[in-house]
Order: C-alpha cells, then structure tokens, then sequence
C-alpha cells in the first residue's frame, strides 16, 4: 500500500516502474533536504488505491516532477501516464505564472524524441542521470517551494508555470573541471584544387549517408583525442507546429555557432559536420566521437506567433551528462541578444577566457521581419544548389528592402554572389562586381563583419587576381572571426596558390580536425599530399574520403588523378567510367584515355569537353591539352582561360596536370602575367 501522504505543498514523483530505483535516490536526497516528497514504493498502483491516494496529492501537490526515460518513451501504457494526464488538467486551470510542473530526464533521452504531453515542452527541463541529485537542482526546489531565499534575499515564490521561475535560471548539473585555454590555430581548406570553381560545385552538394568513421591516416590521427575546449552545435530541433519553420531553427543553430566561432581558444565544428547529423537516430557520445570534440551543444526551438522559447543543452561527450541547460522564452524581438547569450553561457561554461564579458563582433540587430527573410536566406545558402543560390539572393535581397543598413544581409548578399559566378552560374565579371559592391556596402555599414571581408577577399582573389590585396582581405577577417570555416577555407587556399605547400600541408591536417565528416575538407588534404608529391598518402586519405561519403562525385575524380600521376591508367580508367557525374567524367576521361594509350578515345571525349565546357571549362581544357603533351593548345586554352578570368587559373602553380609544359617559356610568362611566384618542385 502506499505510504502516509505527506502534508499538502509537497512535490509530487511520478515515474515509470523500471525506473524506480532513480526516483528512490532523487526521493531520498530531496528529503534529506528538507523536502517532502510524495513517493510511491509499492507495486500497486491501481483501482481504488490510485484514484483516492494519488489523484489527491497531484490535486494538492506544489510541485509535479515526472521523470523522463528510455523506459517512458517505450511504453504506449502506463499508470504514469494517467499520472502525467492528471498533472496535465491541473496546468490548464492554472495561473500561466504559477510554478508546478518540473520534468526531469534521468538519462540521455532528448526532448525532441520524447513521448510527453505538449505542455511539458512549455516547461524547462533538468537532467540528472541515475537519478543523482546535485545540490543546484535541492536549491532550486527549494526556492520553488518557498522553503529557500531566492537570488533576490527573497523566499522564492513560485511563479513560472514553466517559463519564469525556471527558465530564468543556469542549471549546473555537473561541476566541470577546469578547461586548459588552447590556441585556435588557423584552419584552412582549399577551395580550387586541380579544377576550377565550376567544376568544384558539382561536388558541394554530396552528403554523407550513414556518415562511418573513415579510415584514418597516421598523420590524421594525431586529431584523434578531442581538444577540452571543443564544441559541436546541432541544428536545433524545430517544435513549432509549422515544419516550415525548420529555416528559423536551423538559422538560430547556425547564428550560435558562427557566434562561438569567433571566440579564440574554443574550437568550434564547422557547420557541415555539425548538421551532417540532423535527422538520425545517434546519441551524442557517438556524435562526439565522429567529430572528435568533448560537448555538444544541442536543442529545440518553439516559435509561436510574437514568442520563441528556446530550449538548449550543453553535453559532455564522455558520459552524456548535461553540463548546463537553459530555457528562454522570450518575445521575437530579443532573439538577437538571445543568440549571444547562448554563445556566452557555453563559453563560460567551458571556462575559456574572453578578454571581456562579450563576444566578439555581436549579432547586427533588425527588425524581426527582415531577420526572418535573411533566415530563410541561410537556410537556402546551405543547400548549395543553382536554384537555392539564386533564391538565397531573393530574400537577402527582400530583407534588405525592408532594411537598408542590415549590415548582415549586405555581407551574405555578397558573399552567395561569389558562389555564384565562382561556380559559374553568373557571369564572372557581373558576379563578382556585384559581389564587390554588395561587401563595401557591408563594410561601410559596419567594419567588423568577417563574411564582408571574405567576400571581398574572394573577388580580389579569384577576379582581380590581386594576392596582396586578397591576403589582406582574408587576414581581417580571421582576425574578425578567427574560427569561421568559410573564412579561412579562402584565406588558406593562398598558401598553395603561392607555393607554400608545407604551410598548406598543416593547414588542410588542421581543416580536417575542423571539418572530421565533411568529404571536402578531407579531399583537400588528399590534393595537398598529392601536391607534395606524396601519392600514396594521397591515394589513402582520398579512399578513407570517399568511406565518408560514396557518392562525393569530385572525391573519386580526384582519385582517378591521383592513381593517373601514379602510372595506374587502368584503375584511374575504371574511376571515370564509372562516374556517375557527367561533368566529373568528362573532365577525367581524356586524361585516362590518353594514359591508357587510347588515344581515339582521348580525342573524343575532349572534344566533347570542349562542346560543353568552351565556355565555362577553358582551364580544364587547357589541363587536359598539357597532360596530353600538347603545348601550343594548352596555351591557347590557358590565354582563353586568362581572358575569361577562369578561378581556375589560380591553381596555376600546383597543378601536376600541367607539369609537362612549366619549362615552356610561356608558362613562366603566363605566372609574371598573373603575379605568381614559381612553383617549387617537388623531387
């Protein structure tokens, strides 16, 4: 039979039987706090004993605790879901600010996943796993309760139904040691390798499937124990009730991470790796180990009409243990300062020094209606397809009609428009002048913008081939947003560009640190090795690329290339027969052809290179003519390529492609034109 019920304003446990043994031990620490708890020990709890014992003290309770678990999630049925139902009817002839209801996970159950009535997502949540109770989460009851002054000398009056009272409070479940500060290196990937950004497009839209740990090489392994100060930021789970509202969630996600990106000493996983693991069923310990870092931050967001609640999770990888989690609710209006305090909170949380009390370079405020459009921008950025380009630019473009001095808008405008007419999508020249234009509005309304730098570099680089005025360009903005992939994925590709390959070499082992599940940043450690003349580390880090994700269309081009350099014609042959991108295989099938000692075969497929790529594919063209040997017609392709402005001229100096032509004279001419050093050669 139950026990004696306590007096009226105790806090009531509800659990599922299996669970029993953690309601014991948060039961028995509560009480030896002080707090009387409602706790049933029997196995009876139906019939007359649950209507007239337990129906009366969730009736009378002050606080209703359901603990949430694997075990509740499994079970369609159960008396603490009649419990949960009662607790439910309570709330709706509640005060919205009255404090009642305090959900508890006791393991590592996600709120996203969980089986719980809709208001229990209203509330904020705490993780105690087993059922061990810190002393931060007593004194909180006990201020809930009245029993304890409150943070203002206060006894606590229960005002939050679920947001106020709680939500406005850090909940530390774990005290975290402290964390060694760390240098932020300077990460980088390079963005052209042996092609040009036309070609480089049709490779950005591959992601992987079941994301394996690929093979690792000996000089990626050193990577492999995660850095104390590292975090990865999941797209955050969007619980509104319209799916369409999946760009705000994503958009908040990806403002949070940019934020933390910033923040020196801190390394911050790269937003393709982060959301590579949106959608699948994988607990956060296997996410850390895939990423390599020591948390996750994770969680949800609510938008419903002028408010958002936004429900975040700091996890530590090792054990699963929330280390820090918040609810905030909020009007739409604050969600600016909302992004910086989530950044703060984990960085605090990880104890890595800030010079002050901000971040660096806090969010641009607008109006919500103009962020909405610049979300839904981001959003479609990130899809990297021709068609989500250009209506990326609609909406930046909409947001900016509404305001002129969005700052933010201007930079991403600029930034989608170098995507663009690098990947051959624009014109090359109108592309990038808008680009150019776009930056300077950006940078004239606020200086302190990475992506205005970046973008400007980018035009200075890959149009103006001005290295001075591009590496300048790029090293504001690292200093700017010293983590931001995108930033030094550009700003890295000088260092092979101008013939650096040792630099270039420690910069990709670092981007793949940054990047671990993404199979571009992987590749272009492939191409360094491959630079360096390093073929069979190249071969290796390009095969354990395309374990990540098999259908990395650039990734096996690459490989054919590699095994083509290393005198393997027939497998490379095999490779660009079977590429399943057409654009890939034409590009690869001259070279295997002429290889191999087809020479007919050759000759076709770069003539049918030529119909389709003349345009766009002059460097590639002009590789395949230098591979074949042929000097006169990989220069006129090359001047072509020049006149056109192809980005990929930029690859000039490290191409092994084009090896058979750098002791004609006019490839010496051919880099004085374009300001390149000589490239050094590799013995």
């Amino acid at each position: 039979m139950p026990e004696q019920c306590p007096p009226t304003g105790a806090v009531f446990l509800s659990y599922a039987s299996e669970d029993a043994d953690a309601a014991a031990r948060i039961c028995e620490t509560l009480r030896a706090a002080g707090v009387e708890v409602w706790f049933d020990k029997s196995e009876l709890r139906g019939g007359d004993a649950w209507d007239s014992q337990i129906k009366k003290q969730i009736h009378e309770c002050a606080l209703f605790i359901p603990l949430i678990s694997a075990h509740t999630n499994a079970r369609s049925e159960g008396y603490f879901r009649g419990e949960w139902h009662l607790a439910t009817r309570r709330l709706h002839n509640m005060a919205e600010d009255a404090a009642f209801l305090v959900p508890v996970v006791i393991d590592d159950t996600r709120e996203a996943g969980a089986r719980v009535p809709e208001v229990f997502f209203q509330a904020h949540w705490t993780w105690l796993p087993g059922g061990e109770t810190p002393p931060a989460f007593l004194k909180r009851v006990r201020e809930l309760l009245g029993l304890d002054p409150g943070p203002t000398g206060k006894a606590a009056t229960p005002t939050a139904n679920v947001p106020s009272a709680v939500s406005g409070v850090r909940t530390r479940l774990h005290d975290t040691s402290i964390l060694r500060r760390f240098g932020a290196p300077l990460i980088a990937l390079l963005l052209i390798l042996s092609g040009g950004a036309f070609w480089y497009y049709q490779a950005t839209n591959s992601t992987p499937a079941a994301i394996p740990v690929p093979a690792t090489s000996r000089d990626t392994q050193a990577a492999a124990v995660p850095a104390e100060a590292s975090v990865a930021v999941l797209p955050f789970v969007n619980m509104s009730s319209d799916p369409e509202q999946e760009y705000f969630s994503d958009g908040l996600s990806e403002q949070v991470l940019n934020l933390l990106s910033k923040v020196p000493g801190l390394r911050v996983i790269a937003r393709t790796s982060s959301f590579a693991f949106k959608g699948k069923d994988m607990d956060v310990a296997t996410i850390g180990q895939r990423l390599n870092v020591a948390y996750v931050l994770e969680g949800s967001v609510r938008k419903s009409g002028n408010r958002v609640r936004i429900n975040a999770q700091l996890i530590d990888t090792a054990n699963s243990s929330h280390q820090w989690s918040e609810t905030y609710d909020r009007e739409l209006s604050d969600v600016f300062s909302l992004q910086d305090e989530i950044a703060l909170a984990v960085v605090h949380e990880l104890q890595v020094a800030l010079q002050s009390d901000e971040l660096p370079s806090r969010s641009t405020k607008t109006g919500i209606e103009a962020f909405n459009l610049f979300l839904r921008g981001e959003f479609l950025r990130a899809q990297h397809t021709e068609e989500s380009l250009n209506r990326a630019v609609e909406y930046y473009e909409k947001a900016l009609g509404i305001d002129p001095q969005y700052a933010e808008a201007w930079a991403a405008l600029a930034y989608v428009h170098t995507i663009l007419a690098n990947e051959g999508f624009t014109d090359f020249s109108i592309g990038f002048e808008k680009a150019r234009a776009s930056a300077r509005k950006a940078h004239n309304l606020n200086p302190n913008l990475a992506r205005a730098h970046l973008a400007l570099g980018s035009v200075q680089q890959f149009h103006d081939w001005d290295w001075i005025a591009a590496d300048a360009s790029f090293d504001k903005a690292i200093a700017l947003a010293p983590g931001d992939a995108d930033v030094l994925a550009n700003a890295s590709f000088s260092a092979n560009l101008l013939g650096d390959l040792d630099l270039g070499m420690d910069l990709c082992k670092q981007a793949v640190a940054r990047d671990p599940v993404a199979p571009f940043p992987r590749s272009t450690l492939a191409a360094s090795y491959m630079y360096a003349g390093q073929l069979d580390q190249a071969e290796k880090e390009m095969r354990a690329t395309l374990e990540i994700s098999p259908d990395f269309s650039f990734g096996r081009y690459l490989l054919g290339v590699i095994l083509l350099l290393k005198g393997q014609a027939t497998p490379a042959l095999k490779v660009a027969l079977e590429q399943s991108n057409e654009l890939w295989g034409l590009a690869l099938l001259p070279l295997a052809y002429y290889a191999a000692g087809q020479v007919d075969a050759s000759d076709a497929a770069l003539k049918k290179l030529i119909e389709v790529g003349a345009d766009k594919s002059a460097y590639q063209i002009a590789e395949a003519y230098a591979f074949r040997g042929q000097h006169d017609l990989a220069f006129t392709w090359l001047d072509r390529a020049y006149s056109q402005r192809d980005p990929g001229m930029t690859s000039l100096v490290v191409d092994p492609l084009i090896e058979n032509i750098r002791d004609d004279p006019r490839y010496a001419a051919m880099l004085q034109k374009l300001k390149l050093p000589e490239p050094q050669r590799v013995t």
